[in-house]
């Protein structure tokens, strides 16, 4: 059967996170979210990682070249016949072109980008009101998970917050920068005929059902 390599892009906040692990699980993909990895890496001391760090220290940006080939060591690890999940990369265009020389000298290619299409009014209600706890990191929600006793963890009574990123105006500029720098992929994936739009705003399990039911129909075409 052949791979499923998938490329996950929305805004902040569409769920790509929850349904990165329901797909993981499904298939038996290999996840990387590039934020962890990227961290994993320079404190694990890896080459890569040691020469991140160097660029993070300076107070510069990771170049992309760099990241894509912490990407592919990490698919170099795992299991060469499971496919994969990218979450947080690329970012913009020439993310994109660099992903696809790195996945070319491997051998491989995307199977599909998933496109959470969601509303920003959406996003805005789900990324402020969500509140975490202090000291295990539970999730809730002052709208879709209200917790038992306001303010406070239903499983350890610790205090609940908002998370700084998670306030309005942070909510709205991480917004404008994935239309400037992240939203010009989606025409350039559609042209490339990659491109599957996912309704975001719906629930979670129906999501995952458009999910399964869309990488059945680019399986079937990837055989045509």
């Amino acid at each position: 059967m052949p791979q499923l390599n998938l490329v996950l892009l929305g805004p902040p906040g569409a769920g790509k996170g929850t349904q990165a692990l329901r797909l993981s699980d499904d298939f038996g993909l290999q996840y990387i979210g590039t934020g962890d990895m990227l961290r994993e890496a320079v404190s694990n001391g890896s080459e890569l990682g040691k020469s991140a760090r160097e660029y993070i220290q300076g107070g510069k940006l990771v170049p992309d070249e760099l990241i894509c080939k912490m990407i592919i060591e990490r698919l170099e690890e795992g299991d060469p016949d499971a496919g994969f999940i990218l979450d947080g990369f690329p970012r913009t265009q020439p993310q994109a072109e660099a992903l696809n020389r790195e996945l070319e000298h491997l051998g491989r290619s995307l199977t599909a980008t998933l496109l959470f299409d969601v509303d920003e009014a959406e996003v805005l209600t789900r990324l402020s009101g969500r509140r975490v706890c202090v000291k295990s990191g539970h999730n809730y929600h002052v709208k879709y998970n209200k917790p038992k006793h306001e303010g406070r963890c239903d499983l350890d009574g610790s205090r609940l917050v908002q998370r700084e990123d998670d306030q309005e105006d942070k909510v709205r500029t991480r917004l404008e920068e994935y239309r400037e720098k992240t939203e010009p992929l989606i025409g350039y994936y559609e042209e490339k005929g990659l491109l599957r739009k996912i309704d975001a705003g719906r629930s979670a399990d129906e999501v995952r059902d458009q999910i399964r039911a869309t990488l059945a129909m680019a399986r079937l075409e990837e055989q045509v």
